[in-house]
């Protein structure tokens, strides 16, 4: 992480340092198997050694970091099997969860995705990682919390987190996030239409293009 942090900050240090370090990895600063160096970061931040660690529990408990004894904690790594498996149980998971949105919605849930779907744009015109990345995640879970089934919704919440640090690494590439933003808009065409198979599928096809670009980006194939 660098630079001075020019965003308002949050009510509490923890709240602080939480929403620094989910930006730091979801906009590619801290990579996966990355070291955070506590010291360094509290000084960075202006807080103390506390908050931090706090912090650093709940990201854990989220995936997103992994605490190893006598090293500390690590921006948290996926092998090329754990992210297929991930991206396949979502594809499982949010197809019901598509299915369900769009026959319980009207017309007010493509106007809150058109929303989101101008705030990804943005960011992705402007190469913004990590606001590309808060904007893309507002686009799916508009579309999976309309579904109106909360236990899902968290299922679905705990899998997007695990891959977290990996979304960043596919945004990074401008043609990724020009693909990105034409299969957006893409779905957005089938959810006017009320087509929720059309929309699944091509959000199976929007999961695949990841995957398929992260495994080139990560060597793993």
């Amino acid at each position: 992480m660098s630079g001075a942090v020019q965003r308002r900050r949050p009510p509490t240090a923890q709240q602080f340092v939480l929403e620094e370090l989910r930006r730091a990895i979801t906009g590619g600063e801290l990579r996966p198997g990355e070291p955070i160096r506590q010291d360094a970061l509290a000084a960075r931040l202006d807080v103390s050694r506390v908050p931090l660690r706090e912090a650093l529990k709940i990201l854990e408990g989220e995936g997103l970091v992994v605490h190893h004894a006598h090293r500390g904690y690590f921006v948290a790594e996926l092998s090329l099997a754990d992210l297929e498996e991930v991206y396949r149980i979502r594809e499982l998971l949010e197809g019901e969860a598509v299915r369900q949105a769009v026959a319980r919605s009207g017309p007010e849930l493509v106007d809150a995705l058109e929303e989101a779907q101008a705030a990804v744009e943005r960011a992705g015109e402007a190469g913004d990682v990590a606001e590309m990345a808060a904007a893309n995640r507002r686009f799916h879970f508009i579309l999976v919390e309309a579904s109106g089934l909360p236990r899902l919704v968290r299922l679905i919440g705990t899998l997007w987190d695990a891959t977290d640090a990996y979304r960043s690494l596919y945004y990074a590439e401008r043609p990724n996030r020009e693909r990105v933003q034409d299969e957006h808009r893409a779905v957005l065409a089938a959810l006017r239409a009320s087509d929720s198979e059309e929309a699944v599928r091509l959000l199976d096809l929007h999961r695949a293009h990841a995957v398929s670009a992260l495994r080139e980006v990560l060597d793993l194939g």
